[in-house]
């Protein structure tokens, strides 16, 4: 019996049912203006972690033609910094300076505090007599408030080389969005032409080779915030983020990688030590002691986001056909982490828990499939055609961390967690379930939002066939198999926008015409809500208001 880890690349997770009502975005759509942008600041603005008083501010300057991306070259320089109460910026409510270099790649960070909760501000920064463009950002509201709604953008896998950030373009178009959540993959360590469009590379990744080094990975950085849509959006809502594994390399773990050779690439302490020093210098996150990403935002008691961290501490992936695949001292968490996030499950009184999850958690089981149409599906997942197809680079590759996490749901007896998930390049809708074999006369104890690739490959473009030509066969057979799943998409990019109130969690799934064109429209695929107090998904008809 041959044994194969799946990755990826190859695992594109397969489930269920139904199509919906469609709600069209003209391809034609103007593109948020860019106005004229200095080139002292040619990488945009950025603000995250929002916090009732506070919040990140992020830009890069080149204050000399010198200190490009990753050279180590240029004059360290003072960066003036202003926070407004208004777009017209007549009315300043926080200025100051901050000094940045090469020793951060010329990057700035600014944690504004003094904020009033639940206000939109508007900001600058500026250098030499030249000012950046201005961004908008909104605090997170009061501990105590309830707001009505929580609205954002949910996103995963956005590789340059596959495309245009038309998705990026449609949530930068709204004007509802409190934030957006990136649950990992936002560029990837690839050389060019390696993992592009279907065989076709788009754009080509810079620089060339693989990003190994601390010079590769800020000017892999740099390339992505040059994007015109990726800037927009980053300029228009703050952003909530976390990494998966191309932040990186592929399939990464504690002490290694799938794409990581140390005897040609070097350490991999060394390699990953630089990618993460690269990303807290590029991202607006803020900083955490030790480096530590695993993070929760408060959003009034309407919410709490937590987002977790799940490829610095986990065990490293075996084949799901390998006995060892369910030891219980394998992790994907860590126990450290792990604690936290059950810890705050049960102690937030929040109505809703989201958790950013970057890799899938829900089930995936093929095992009762006929021999000839398991055959054909593994051999579309790219895995073993004579074993339990599984992906064990997400949580069914951790059995036990898994079932920890959703008996502490199940015996706490804690209502509403919904998991924000990406990683697969897919459309997802899942109910969680105690027990999926016995699904549905087994609980649910949560539900599972998963936003297919702004860009990466899905199953069609790693076929090689035309989208919707072989992905909805698949996609009936799993979701008869797997009744907690409720729908499953296999073919298109996109997003979702997921809307939070007090009585309801709902998620709208948009699909891209073409992630190749520049301007390309969106539909909108489908929508479901999750009711308070119901643990299960609803498929509804109308999208959000």
């Amino acid at each position: 019996m041959t044994t194969h880890t799946p990755t990826r690349r190859r695992f594109l997770h397969l489930s269920a049912s139904a199509a919906g009502a469609t709600l069209l975005v003209p391809a034609t759509a103007a593109r948020p203006a860019r106005g004229d942008v200095p080139p002292q600041f040619a990488h945009g603005v950025a603000s995250g972690d929002p916090l009732p008083g506070s919040v990140l501010l992020w830009t890069r300057v080149t204050p000399v033609a010198d200190a490009r991306p990753g050279s180590g070259e240029g004059p360290a320089v003072d960066v003036r910094w202003s926070v407004f109460r208004d777009a017209a910026l007549a009315d300043p409510v926080a200025t100051g300076t901050v000094t940045t270099g090469p020793a951060r790649d010329h990057t700035v960070r600014v944690n504004v505090r003094g904020l009033s909760p639940d206000t939109t501000y508007w900001y600058r920064f500026g250098l030499d007599g030249a000012w950046s463009r201005i961004g908008r950002t909104r605090t997170a509201p009061a501990t105590t408030a309830s707001p009505r709604r929580l609205r954002f953008g949910l996103v995963s896998c956005s590789n340059w080389q596959a495309g245009y950030f038309a998705a990026y373009r449609h949530l930068a178009r709204r004007d509802d969005l409190n934030l957006v959540v990136h649950v990992g993959d936002y560029l990837y360590e690839y050389a060019a032409g390696q993992f592009d469009a279907a065989g076709t590379t788009v754009r080509p990744h810079s620089p060339a080779n693989e990003a190994t080094t601390l010079a590769d990975y800020r000017r892999r950085h740099a390339q992505y915030k040059t994007d015109p849509d990726l800037q927009a959006l980053h300029a228009k809502v703050p952003w909530a983020v976390t990494w998966d594994d191309h932040e990186s390399a592929n399939d990464a773990w504690a002490r290694g990688a799938q794409n990581h050779t140390p005897a040609t690439e070097g350490p991999w302490s060394e390699r990953v030590a630089a990618a993460r020093q690269a990303y807290f210098e590029w991202m607006p996150i803020r900083s955490t002691s030790g480096g530590r990403i695993y993070r929760r935002l408060r959003f009034g008691r309407l919410a709490d986001l937590s987002l977790l961290d799940l490829r610095s501490y986990r065990s490293r992936q075996v084949s799901p056909l390998d006995r060892a695949i369910a030891r219980p001292d394998r992790t994907i968490t860590g126990g450290r982490q792990l604690d936290w996030v059950t810890d705050g499950l049960s102690d937030s009184d929040a109505r809703w828990r989201l958790v950013g999850n970057s890799v899938m958690i829900s089930p995936l089981g093929l095992d009762f499939v006929p021999n000839d149409v398991a055959g054909a599906i593994a051999r579309l997942l790219g895995v073993p055609e004579d074993g339990l197809v599984a992906n064990a680079d997400a949580w069914d590759g951790y059995p036990a961390d898994r079932r920890r996490l959703l008996d502490h749901l199940g015996r706490e007896r804690i209502d509403n967690t919904v998991f924000l998930t990406g990683d697969i390049h897919s459309s997802w809708a899942c109910n969680v379930p105690d027990d999926a074999a016995l699904y549905p006369l087994s609980r649910s104890l949560a539900t599972e939002i998963v936003t297919t690739s702004v860009t990466s490959d899905n199953v069609d473009d790693i076929l090689r066939v035309p989208p919707r030509s072989v992905s909805p066969l698949a996609e009936t057979v799993i979701r008869t198999l797997n009744r907690h799943i409720a729908y499953t998409e296999l073919d298109s990019h996109g997003y979702v926008v997921v809307d939070v109130t007090a009585e309801r969690t709902q998620a709208d799934w948009f699909h891209l015409a073409d992630r190749t064109a520049r301007g390309s429209g969106a539909r909108r695929a489908v929508s479901f809500a999750t009711p308070s107090g119901t643990r299960r998904l609803r498929r509804v008809r109308r999208a959000i208001a």
